[in-house]
Formats: C-alpha cells, structure tokens, sequence
C-alpha cells in the first residue's frame, strides 16, 4: 500500500496541529485500509523528511504527499517541493509524488458555508454579508485566485455581499473589507476563515472584526469536515493513479 503523507504548515500555536491530527484521524477513520501519516514543514514534528525517511526505512517504493494547502503559493510551489527533491536524492528506490493543494474546491466552499451557519443565527438572511479571511501571499495571481472565492462562498445562498480580505502580504485588510460590506448594505457581517486550523492569524483576524461591533460575526476554521476529508483522499487518488501509470510505462 502507498502510504499517504499528510504535510501540514506547522504553527506555534498549539491548537493548529490539534486540529490537524482532527482531520488526518478522521481521514484514517474513513479508510482503514490507508497508511495515513502526518508531517509538518515547519514549527512542529514530526518533519517531511522524518516521515518520508522512515517510509524509505521501512521498504516502501513509492509514497503520495497530500499538502494540507489551500492555495499554491510558495509553500506548495517552492518549499514542499526542495523538501521532496533532497528526500529523492538520499532515497533513490522511493518514488515520491505530490499531489495537488486542497482549495478552492467546491467541497471546501461548501464546508465553509457549513461553518457559516453553524455560527449565525438566521444564517438565511438576504442582508448577511460574508468576509473571507485568508493568509494572503506576495504573488498577486494567487491573491487574485483567493479574491474570487467569497463569490463563490455566497453563490447559490441569500447571501448578497462578500468581500475577501487578507491576514498579511496584501489587501484588503478585514477592517477595509468590513467598512466595504457596511457600504454595499449588509446588515450583519460574518468573517468566514479561509483557514485549515485556527492560530495566530485567524486569532488577529477575530480581534480585528470584534473590534468593528457586535453586528460581526467570526465562523470556525474548516478543520475536520467531511468535504475536507473527501478533497484530502480524492488528491490522494488521482495522484496514485498518475504514479500506477508511471510505473507501467516505465516496465
């Protein structure tokens, strides 16, 4: 069986990789039959190359690393995969292959929305509007990939303003979104976190609505749901298919 690695960011604060243990629990919970394995890229252990060296040590050839991601900026384009080239160097019998980030995928929208109601009484109110609040990046096409998720967060619900707005590296920032949602009519506002688990952001982030008055909302991260599980086995797959096909062009 090839084991599914599970690489998650890594937090000082000690509830993200509680929240992250969740997930990849009720992802072993789901699929038995998995090798299910979690790292982190930083702040927390065990580390990629930890997890992926003991993978080698124990006589696997091939391994699948699911990035716990939800956008493809530096992390997922740059230092998981410097990560992954010195794992393949030191282990030349273990084929490593990296799948895609989780979001946007309508699964994670939907899960969101979940998070939504779960924290607004009379979450069916036309004069809601929606903050998504994510880390923001320093490469302009990923914030504009990230920009276009609240619209597809309200889509499909009464839901008639949102705004997305960035924890750090650009704008807007959740105040200026908070001012933005005011101005285009909504009467109550939810910050919805475009986040995995909660941390130091999300918390500066909550801080930074609660001060704007008690019409603001902050929802839950998305942590264990089941639409993140289904994204997380779904990288899994196809990136195992990928590898299979490899594997018989190259017999």
């Amino acid at each position: 069986m090839t084991p599914l690695i599970a690489v998650a960011h890594g937090s000082r604060d000690p509830r993200s990789a509680q929240v992250v243990t969740a997930v990849v629990s009720a992802l072993r919970e789901r699929r038995p039959d998995l090798d299910v394995r979690l790292c982190f890229l930083d702040l927390n252990a065990p580390s990629v190359d930890q997890v992926l060296d003991a993978v080698a040590a124990e006589g696997h050839t091939s391994a699948v690393v699911v990035p716990m991601l939800l956008g493809s900026a530096f992390h997922a384009r740059v230092d998981l995969p410097t990560l992954l080239d010195g794992v393949r160097l030191r282990h030349p019998h273990l084929h490593v292959e990296q799948a895609e980030v989780l979001g946007p995928d309508p699964r994670l929208i939907e899960a969101v929305r979940d998070r939504i109601v779960e924290a607004v009484a009379g979450a069916g109110d036309s004069g809601l509007g929606v903050i998504l609040a994510a880390v923001g990046s320093s490469n302009p096409a990923a914030n504009a990939r990230t920009r276009a998720i609240a619209e597809s967060v309200v889509a499909g619900t009464p839901w008639s303003h949102s705004v997305t707005c960035f924890a750090t590296a650009a704008e807007p920032s959740v105040q200026q979104a908070i001012s933005a949602v005011r101005r285009a009519g909504a009467d109550r506002i939810v910050v919805a976190p475009w986040f995995l688990a909660p941390g130091l952001l999300t918390d500066r982030l909550g801080r930074a609505a609660e001060s704007y008055g008690p019409d603001i909302t902050y929802a839950a991260t998305i942590g264990p749901h089941p639409g993140l599980i289904d994204v997380m086995l779904d990288r899994y797959t196809y990136t195992l298919a990928a590898l299979r096909d490899y594997h018989a062009l190259s017999a």
